[in-house]
């Protein structure tokens, strides 16, 4: 799921530590947040609140974590 604007920052944070497994993002150019990281959770959300916002892609290794994220997107819809 590519994501545009993120603009509740503590929801989306609470979504992905829900998530029992990995939840990263993607750039085009292969570079990897991984969100269950602290470090990582917070370069990559900078980057989600500023100009790069719209390279980045998420992405979840469990299908169940994946029904935890459309949940916060469709709470969120201004999101996607």
């Amino acid at each position: 799921m590519k994501l545009n604007n993120i603009q509740d920052v503590e929801d989306f944070k609470n979504a992905v530590n829900r998530c029992k497994e990995s939840v990263w993002l993607e750039s085009p150019r292969g570079d990897k947040f991984d969100l269950k990281s602290m470090f990582s959770q917070y370069l990559a959300i900078g980057k989600l609140v500023t100009e790069r916002s719209d390279d980045l892609e998420l992405f979840a290794s469990n299908p169940e974590d994946e029904t935890i994220l459309l949940k916060f997107f469709e709470s969120h819809s201004e999101t996607l």
